[in-house]
Parts: structure tokens; C-alpha cells; sequence
């Protein structure tokens, strides 16, 4: 089989689901031919700065914003009369997208963003023979309506809730699968936490806070670690700043009260989130898949309008996670959570909403459905 999986960068965690599912289709199937695309190879450079760079920009200082677009476009007419007037007007990377794709012919295309959902509609009519099978593979616990299209068959998502948003906007029942968000199989792999704590200079007799910033070091590190001051019961912290250099410098000078470990990028996740007790993030998609499969509780700091609410509010509502609004607030809240049962119960619920083996089980469905297409 020959498989394409096409995302784009915009946020880390596009990219994290795709590689995922490279990984998992190529641990299942070695024989197989899968290629691995950002579409943001194929922009200009100026379209590719504006996509990217706005994107983190509008997140960083204008959230309220992205809020109000991700809202309104969240209608799926109006989404397929925005594909139409943008299928009117051509670009370069429409066409390019074009050529590869028909140049590799794909049996499946798996795609881990909603623009190639809306680029593969546009090419179908023009297909010279069957066209690939189209998987939108939905990285956050809500659905958007720009991750649907008429021409999609079958759509990827993170929960049975998910799955019903879809079908109660018109897909067929049949053409949802509620398997989790893809992670790494290291998500899923047993991992000795007592050596993992030794390893990385971590006390075995305090539990561990570990704070995030999203790969691009966003987010309010420094308030919370200045936040984490005030709280008298023993623990330790370990504060991971992305690609933000600047941040993770400014942090690692500063003297703290609770023992501190301040990191820049980092590609062992899955051991700093085993060995912690809580997480404390903003909601992504994948970060939070990550965590649930290793049942770790969240703890959420004002999520961005949009996605990271829509993830928050399933959280709360499945008890995986607590919650707070300002920085503020965090003393007081993590000094009764800390050793609490309410912790512990909390870690039972993300164990049980965890879904490590994700990205095989979205492998092992599109495989079935090219044999079934195939009659293979």
C-alpha cells in the first residue's frame, strides 16, 4: 500500500499525530510505501511566515480573536461556501499539492489538519481514476466544521462525543471511529518511574509538578513558577520551556523555593510526564492525549478560547482534570489538591479516558477499508 499522511505546521501537535501514525503504520506494515507531508513545504515563503508565524502570534497575544474566528466559522455551510470561493481562486500551492499527490496516488491520505481535508475535496471531480481514501484524523476533543468535507471517508476522533457532534452535523455513522488521538508508542510502553526520577536527577521523596509551555515556550512559565512559591507543602518542579531559549535561560537563573528543573526542548515527554504527579498546561489536543495515556491528571490554566476550551471543558466534565483562570489562584488550589484523594481520583479518571494505542487502532481501520474497497 502507499500512504500519504499531509498536515501542516501550525502548533506542534499536527505534526506529533502524524508522525504517530508514520510510526505506527510502518511498525505494523515495514512493506508498505508512507511519505510524510507538511503542506507548509509547499507555500511561499511569505504565505508560509504569515501562516505560521500568525497563527503563534494571534494565539500569544490576541487569543480573544482566535476565539471569535474559530466560532464563527464553526458552521459547516458556511465552511463549504468558504472551499468553494477558495477552490475559485487557484494558487500555486493548490497546484502543487495536486502534482504530489497525484504523482505519489496514495491509496489513503490520513490527515492530521483540516486543510488537506479541504484541498483533497477540491481534487476528486478531477481524479483520473478511484480516488484515494480521505481520513480526517481530528486532533482535539471537539470537531470543527472545517475538519469536515462531503468527500471525506471516514473521520478519526478523539471520543464517543466527538463522534456524535459529527453525526449529528450530517455524517454517517458509520464513517466515524472514536479511537483516541494518535500518540507515540512510547505513550503506551511500560516506563520504571523510580529509575526515570534517578535518571534525570529527580527526589524519590517528593512528588513532581511538571509545568509545560507548549513547543513554542508560550504561556505564563514564569508566573507560575513565581505562583508556586507561596505554597509551603513540599514538592518539586520541573518546568519544560519549548524552543523558547530566552525563557528557559531567564527561568534556570532564578532561585526558588521548591527544587526546580527548567528544561528547553525536550524529546522525552513521556518520561517527564510518567514520573510526575500532576501536569499543569495549557489543553492542547495532543499534549493532553499524551498525558491521559499514561493517566496523569491536568491541571488547566485559562485555556485560549476555542479548541483548548472545548478540551478543558471535557476534561472537568470526565473528572481528569482541575482548573483554574488566574495565576493567582493556583496556591491555594494545588495546596488542597497535592496528596489529596481528589488527585488520586483524578489520575483514575485520565487512566481510564487514555487511548495509547490510538495511532495502531486509525492504521488498522484505514487498512481494512482499502482491502475492503480493494476486495483485497
Amino acid at each position: 500500500m502507499r500512504i500519504l499522511i499531509a498536515t501542516i505546521t501550525a502548533g506542534g501537535g499536527h505534526l506529533q499525530a502524524a508522525a504517530a501514525l508514520h510510526e505506527a503504520w510502518l511498525q505494523a506494515r515495514p512493506q508498505d510505501t508512507v511519505q510524510r507531508l507538511d503542506l507548509l513545504t509547499l507555500f511561499s515563503p511569505l504565505h508560509r511566515k504569515i501562516y505560521s508565524d500568525g497563527y503563534v502570534k494571534l494565539i500569544a497575544h490576541a487569543p480573544e480573536l482566535w476565539g471569535l474566528f474559530f466560532n464563527k466559522t464553526d458552521n459547516p455551510a458556511l465552511v463549504r461556501k468558504l472551499a468553494r470561493w477558495k477552490a475559485a481562486f487557484g494558487s500555486n500551492s493548490r497546484q502543487k499539492f495536486a502534482r504530489l499527490v497525484k504523482r505519489f496516488a496514495p491509496d489513503a491520505v490520513l490527515c492530521t489538519h483540516y486543510l488537506p481535508v479541504e484541498l483533497l475535496g477540491g481534487l476528486r471531480k478531477e481524479w483520473p481514476g478511484p480516488p484515494p481514501l480521505t481520513v480526517s484524523i481530528v486532533t482535539d476533543f471537539e470537531a470543527h466544521a472545517l475538519w469536515m468535507d462531503a468527500n471525506v471517508d471516514l473521520y478519526c476522533v478523539a471520543a464517543e462525543e466527538t463522534k456524535a457532534r459529527l453525526v449529528a452535523r450530517g455524517a454517517s455513522a458509520a464513517q466515524v471511529l472514536a479511537t483516541g488521538i494518535p500518540v507515540a508508542a512510547k505513550f503506551s510502553s511500560a516506563i520504571d518511574t523510580a529509575a526515570a526520577r534517578k535518571r534525570l536527577g529527580l527526589r524519590d521523596d517528593l512528588p513532581i509538578l511538571l509545568v509545560l509551555s507548549g513547543g513554542f515556550g508560550m504561556g505564563p512559565v514564569a508566573q507560575i513558577l513565581a505562583a508556586l512559591d507561596e505554597i509551603q507543602r513540599p514538592f518539586q518542579t520541573v518546568a519544560v520551556a519549548g524552543r523558547n531559549e530566552a525563557l528557559r535561560r531567564d527561568l534556570a537563573a532564578q532561585e526558588r523555593l521548591h527544587p526546580t528543573r527548567v528544561l528547553g526542548f525536550v524529546t522525552n515527554m513521556d518520561e517527564l510526564m510518567a514520573v510526575s504527579d500532576l501536569i499543569i498546561t495549557k489543553p492542547g489536543g495532543l499534549t493532553t492525549s499524551e498525558a491521559l495515556a499514561l493517566g496523569k491528571p491536568l491541571f488547566i490554566l485559562n485555556p485560549i478560547p476555542g479548541q483548548e476550551a472545548a478540551n478543558s471543558d471535557f476534561l472537568l466534565e470526565r473528572g481528569a482534570a482541575a482548573k483554574v483562570n488566574r495565576v493567582e489562584d493556583l496556591p491555594f488550589r494545588l495546596e488542597q489538591l497535592l496528596g489529596s484523594e481528589k488527585l488520586a481520583a483524578m489520575a483514575r479518571a485520565a487512566a481510564a479516558l487514555g487511548r495509547p494505542a490510538a495511532a495502531a487502532d486509525i492504521c488498522r481501520a484505514v487498512v481494512a477499508r482499502i482491502e475492503a474497497r480493494t476486495g483485497a
